[in-house]
């Protein structure tokens, strides 16, 4: 049985914020997992990356950043958004929730991978999930300079139609930090498939979810 509810606000720089965990029948690890820009914590695709993952025995803990929480359409800084996710880890250390991994969609992983380097947060490894690496049609790794100072194992999940993320930069990105890079068929930056081309039966957010599962497992056994 699938279920979400309401944690207790945590509070960030003075503000408030709203999180909240789901979970399925049993749990081997959460994720927490950061909202894109343009969206908050109960968007419809967060929510089926959720349902989906819990499916398979992965808990993820979601917040709204400062901005979002708030109402503002502008994004928070890379401080307070790393800080952030610092009193969401915290929040889950001291819960109980581990083993832990960090991530999110497109806004939300990027700030996952700054979080990582900024407070060297104890996590498992790195799910980043459509992750911006440019700006459409202006192809660069700007955005991925930090990453080598990120020491964990990190997951692409990356629409074979994203228009933020230039192929063979993503290519050479994971192939510098032997991260692995999974493709999402047909779908692009906000999880739009093309049904009449996509090969896969079943929808992109069981598709995240596989290929999540298959990393995380990988890990866990290691670990």
């Amino acid at each position: 049985m699938i279920s979400t509810r309401d944690e207790q606000p945590l509070t960030v720089e003075g503000q408030e914020i709203s999180v909240c965990l789901t979970t399925g029948s049993s749990s081997r690890c959460t994720v927490i997992f950061g909202h894109g820009a343009g969206a908050g914590m109960r968007h419809s695709s967060l929510d089926a990356i959720a349902s989906a993952f819990a499916e398979l025995g992965i808990s993820t803990l979601r917040f709204n950043f400062p901005y979002m929480e708030a109402g503002r359409n502008r994004v928070d800084s890379l401080s307070v958004s790393t800080n952030t996710f610092k009193e969401v880890y915290d929040f889950a250390v001291t819960n109980g929730l581990e083993p832990l991994f960090l991530g999110g969609h497109s806004f939300g992983g990027r700030m996952a991978t700054h979080a990582v380097v900024e407070h060297d947060l104890n996590v498992n490894g790195l799910i980043l999930s459509s992750f911006p690496l440019h700006n459409p049609k202006k192809p660069s790794l700007d955005r991925a300079s930090h990453f080598d100072k990120i020491n964990c194992p990190i997951l692409f999940l990356i629409g074979t139609r994203d228009g933020m993320v230039n192929a063979d930069l993503i290519r050479e990105l994971s192939a510098n930090h032997q991260a692995s890079l999974k493709w999402l068929d047909t779908a692009d930056h906000g999880y739009t498939t093309l049904k009449r081309t996509r090969i896969r039966q079943d929808d992109v957010f069981h598709e995240i979810a596989e290929h999540t599962d298959v990393f995380v497992g990988e890990i866990l056994k290691r670990n």
